[in-house]
């Protein structure tokens, strides 16, 4: 596809040498600014993309990017270009998506998702059975989620959906609320103490263990319910995460409170109960980039998500 119409803004150059590909290069190289990355994104080998960029400016008569010790560094007449070249793509892509029928089967490329531990096992495990057999051209990346990061990642495309506390501020992300959760308490069977209930009493008594994402803490939602009624528990291990805490919840005496979706699959081996106590649950949601909102692939995904979380 000759790029014409996208270059309406640029003024004094031949836009006949330019095509579609050379335009998505150079928008995938300003937004990573790294050679290694955007030639992973564009799946395709450094020497082919730096061959594109050796053309790209040839073209535009500028540098574009300037090498520095880690990454490049844009160029002022690329900082100039990039949010036209951006918008332009994203027209483009627009209008093809509006007059093609989106066919998930037929899809390839890569969707980056940045979620905790517990949502990447409760939600995005289940996803993925999805796209293997639904999209299977797709591939998708889990990333850790960095909030202080996130909306520069996804305006860099590094991340391209992210779940989280619907609390969060997303500035300029897009965000929607599309899943609650409830909390359970879980134990071993065989626990010597729990017999498929609990009073307040045993509860506090009992050893616990408490997930602490910033590491370290020993207090959470179950405590400060607690804590209004004149009470309090012994929790003896934190951990970073939660993906751990049934197994050694399955090898112990210790007891967690952990939400429900994270142990549908473990009743084998554990006691999944009520608390004795009311613990709020609480909302998780979608955020993403305006970039992406029209895209039909990133689209698709999102939409299937939030169906399939209707169902665990």
């Amino acid at each position: 596809m000759k790029s014409n119409i996208l270059c309406a803004g640029i003024h004094g150059m031949d836009t006949s040498r330019l095509d579609f590909n050379l335009l998505v290069t150079l928008d995938t190289l300003l937004a990573e600014r790294n050679v290694t990355r955007a030639a992973r994104r564009l799946n395709m080998s450094q020497p082919a993309l730096s061959t594109r960029l050796s053309r790209l400016r040839d073209i535009f008569d500028d540098p574009l990017l300037i090498p520095k010790q880690r990454g490049m560094v844009p160029t002022q007449k690329a900082l100039e270009l990039q949010p036209r070249l951006h918008e332009a793509l994203e027209a483009v892509r627009q209008v093809v998506a509006t007059d093609t029928a989106f066919d998930p089967s037929r899809a390839k490329g890569t969707i980056r998702v940045a979620a905790s531990d517990y949502t990447q096992s409760a939600l995005l495990l289940p996803l993925v059975h999805i796209l293997r057999r639904e999209a299977p051209g797709l591939r998708i990346a889990w990333l850790n989620l960095d909030l202080t990061a996130l909306h520069s990642q996804m305006e860099r495309g590094v991340v391209d959906l992210a779940i989280d506390l619907p609390q969060v501020e997303p500035g300029q992300l897009r965000m929607r609320a599309f899943c609650r959760e409830d909390y359970v308490l879980i134990a071993r069977n065989g626990h010597p103490h729990i017999k498929s209930t609990i009073d307040l009493d045993l509860f506090c008594c009992l050893d616990h263990i408490i997930v602490s994402p910033d590491g370290g803490g020993f207090a959470g939602p179950t405590d400060t319910v607690l804590e209004a009624m004149g009470r309090s528990r012994r929790v003896v291990l934190s951990t970073p995460g939660f993906l751990i805490v049934p197994r050694i919840v399955a090898n112990s005496d210790m007891i967690a409170v952990v939400p429900a979706r994270i142990v549908r699959e473990e009743r084998g081996r554990l006691q999944v109960l009520n608390p004795p106590i009311s613990v709020p649950g609480f909302e998780l949601a979608l955020l993403w980039h305006d970039r992406t909102t029209t895209h039909p692939v990133q689209r698709w995904v999102r939409e299937r998500l939030t169906l399939l979380v209707r169902n665990i």
